[in-house]
């Protein structure tokens, strides 16, 4: 099964706005923003995974549970983003020191979060599908984290 190009490139535009919304300091537009790349990333998977009734319903309170979890990395990752935005011109090494350990902390957080809940999944669908969701999962935050921080400019 080939991962559709459409589904990726709406996904992958769906970052697009988010420029936008950080230069102009907006926090509620990059909550619409994640929360409309969450909606298509549950369509996505929907599409992808091809669950039968049964496996959908252990499948996707899982999903939700992991998902509820997510966002608050995601606020905090908004945050720290923001964080560095607003200190560009001026920023410290005291702040680069502090902007960075916020970073690592946040990425092994999703991580831990992430290996957790595919463990779950693994448990509740077949062997190939919980392997399809891991791959799915792996493929959005890549092609989603490239997007963002290409639209993040390099500390100087």
């Amino acid at each position: 099964m080939r991962f559709g190009p459409l589904a990726l490139a709406l996904l992958i535009t769906a970052f697009a706005p988010l420029t936008r919304a950080q230069d102009m300091g907006l926090a509620a537009d990059e909550q619409i923003l994640l929360k409309q790349v969450n909606t298509d990333k549950k369509a996505l998977y929907a599409q992808y995974l091809g669950l039968t009734e049964e496996e959908s319903a252990k499948f996707w309170p899982i999903y939700d549970e992991y998902e509820a979890k997510l966002k608050p990395m995601q606020d905090r990752l908004l945050a720290n983003i923001n964080a560095f935005a607003e200190k560009y011109d001026a920023l410290t090494e005291g702040e680069a020191a502090a902007i960075l350990k916020e970073k690592m902390a946040i990425e092994k957080d999703r991580e831990a979060l992430k290996q957790k809940y595919t463990a779950k999944i693994a448990k509740e669908l077949p062997p190939k599908k919980a392997l399809r969701y891991a791959q799915l999962e792996t493929r959005v935050q890549l092609l989603l984290g490239r997007d963002l921080y290409s639209l993040i400019p390099l500390a100087r």
